[in-house]
């Protein structure tokens, strides 16, 4: 029998893509099926505790004595730890309405040790937003993202976003300070050139760019702007997909002095006249320093139409109960 290639690479490719979307139907069945699970075994634990009056706190009796018989009878994956996360979930997601098929078990577990409803509500939401991995879950919930985002909020911005994620609909949402550099793994002490610091981001642009946001797109490094005779060069170049407009980053290892603004508003006019087109909103513009000085950046910046942010950076991750006892004096406030 004589075989025509194109036709036969076809029926191969309409069977392999067959067979990929039942694995992935498949996968996505049987965690369902598991978080619907260690729901009902978080529920059975609670119900009983409520009968009983026992408190099933991690080390008590009851989750040892629970974990030792499910392993017997049931094999691994029924750990004090395990059993433990099952009855927090339960707690935390009491109307099975309320859980989503599209987070994993391990989604779950992330968010389950996330006490606060609050910030859990927020990344529960952020995650299914932006199709968070757990990896890059547990990188936002270690980075403090939630507490992060609501200090520049009022009551009413923090519990919108925990109602709606982290949405971006202008330059201001979509800028943080501090921005949290831990992963590019730079001791303190470390002397850094600002061409090291431009270097470790490329290096480990997939973290830099979950860090900056939704939406941004890496396009450049070391841009090239040429007025005459005179060349410059911006560190990094992004453009953002939401806000339609080009964010340009520039790195301070030191102190923002009022000369790194004038620069910037430069490189925004350039940007403005020359790379914009039909279609593109006003570039940002942000400089990421290790110090700045508020005062300075205040009156740098007064007077310039220009959509100019100085951010700090910090190389370790932050002080999360600091940020806690921030934000919940901003929810304690009328």
């Amino acid at each position: 029998m004589k075989v025509s290639k194109p036709k036969y690479e076809k029926l191969l490719s309409d069977i392999g893509l067959t067979i990929e979307i039942a694995r992935q139907n498949a996968i996505r069945a049987i965690n369902t099926e598991l978080v619907k699970a260690n729901w009902e075994i978080g529920r059975h634990i609670v119900e009983y505790e409520q009968h009983g009056q026992e408190r099933a706190e991690y080390g008590s009796a009851l989750l040892t004595k629970l974990s030792k018989d499910l392993r017997q009878r049931y094999g691994k994956g029924f750990g004090r730890r395990n059993i433990l996360d099952m009855r927090r979930f339960y707690l935390a997601y009491q109307k099975w309405q309320t859980v989503s098929a599209k987070l994993s078990w391990s989604h779950y577990i992330a968010l389950v040790a996330v006490s606060d409803d609050t910030a859990r509500k927020f990344y529960e939401k952020h995650t299914l937003n932006e199709n968070l991995s757990v990896r890059e879950l547990e990188r936002q919930i270690d980075s403090s993202l939630f507490e992060r985002l609501a200090l520049s909020k009022d009551k009413k911005g923090v519990l919108q976003l925990s109602e709606k994620g982290h949405i971006v609909s202008h330059a201001t949402e979509a800028v943080k300070d501090p921005y949290v550099l831990d992963f590019l793994k730079i001791p303190q002490s470390h002397k850094m050139t600002e061409k090291d610091l431009e270097q470790k981001i490329i290096n480990n642009l997939q973290m830099f760019l979950l860090e900056l946001g939704k939406g941004f797109a890496f396009v450049a490094r070391q841009y090239r702007v040429s007025l005459r005779n005179k060349h410059y060069s911006i560190d990094l170049v992004f453009y953002h997909r939401i806000l339609k407009c080009f964010v340009l980053i520039d790195l301070k290892i030191k102190n923002v002095a009022h000369g790194d603004i004038g620069q910037m508003n430069l490189y925004l006019n350039y940007f403005k006249t020359e790379e914009n087109v039909e279609g593109d909103n006003e570039p940002i513009g942000i400089i990421l320093s290790a110090e700045k000085d508020e005062v300075l950046v205040e009156f740098a910046t007064g007077g310039i139409s220009n959509k100019i942010f100085v951010s700090k950076y910090q190389l370790y991750l932050p002080d999360k109960k600091q940020l806690q006892k921030k934000v919940k004096a901003i929810m304690d406030s009328r």
